[in-house]
């Protein structure tokens, strides 16, 4: 069987061979969860102190309509290769959000979520550094967008990475990848999970 490979992120895969049937549905992407309260003044001013600012807003509303839209049936194809089903969820805890998974293999996913029940944007992730969020670790700005990886616990031996990218300074966008089982420990999920956030930046500001 043609193996589906990560093809539109060059030497980054989050698939490898699915040439057997697996069981489905046992991957699912780090916790994105950015809506608990911060520790300072839901008032004080936005972005906070140390937290980068979000020069050229984008208005993510009509995704966060329909959120399974961020990324493009050929781009999905391109990440995870054929048949794989989107999962919208317009009322997760978190936000909007879309989860794709190929039926064929057990650990690859995407996930695009939304974080609007907390409208402080990157403030809120850097304000629970070390406490919340044990795994905190800032990433290049995507084309001026700024992004971190985190979460709840470092699940990146594991194969499973989320980023958080600002599109304004008070809403993020999180993308989290789950890499296949045979690209765990060999390709690194954060650097995965920042080129996928790069192609939904892409979709965001053309559409």
């Amino acid at each position: 069987m043609k193996r589906a490979l990560l093809l539109g992120l060059g030497a980054t895969m989050l698939l490898a061979t699915a040439c057997t049937t697996t069981e489905t549905g046992t991957a699912s992407p780090s916790s994105t969860d950015s809506s608990a309260s911060p520790s300072s003044d839901q008032n004080s001013q936005l972005p906070g102190t140390g937290v980068p600012e979000v020069a050229s807003p984008i208005d993510t509303a009509k995704f966060q309509q329909k959120p399974c839209t961020t990324l493009t049936d050929a781009q999905i194809a391109e990440l995870l290769g054929p048949d794989v089903a989107p999962k919208e969820d317009p009322t997760d805890v978190a936000g909007p959000s879309c989860f794709w998974h190929p039926v064929s293999v057990t650990q690859a996913a995407v996930s695009v979520i939304y974080a609007t029940k907390n409208r402080r944007g990157l403030t809120s992730i850097y304000q629970q550094k070390d406490t919340k969020f044990p795994l905190f670790v800032p990433m290049e700005p995507i084309d001026g967008y700024p992004t971190v990886a985190y979460g709840q616990a470092d699940l990146r031996a594991a194969g499973t990475c989320a980023i958080a990218m600002g599109t304004s300074d008070e809403d993020v966008v999180d993308v989290s990848v789950a890499l296949s089982e045979g690209n765990v420990g060999k390709k690194d999920p954060c650097a995965a999970a920042h080129e996928v956030a790069a192609t939904v930046l892409n979709n965001l500001r053309a559409r």
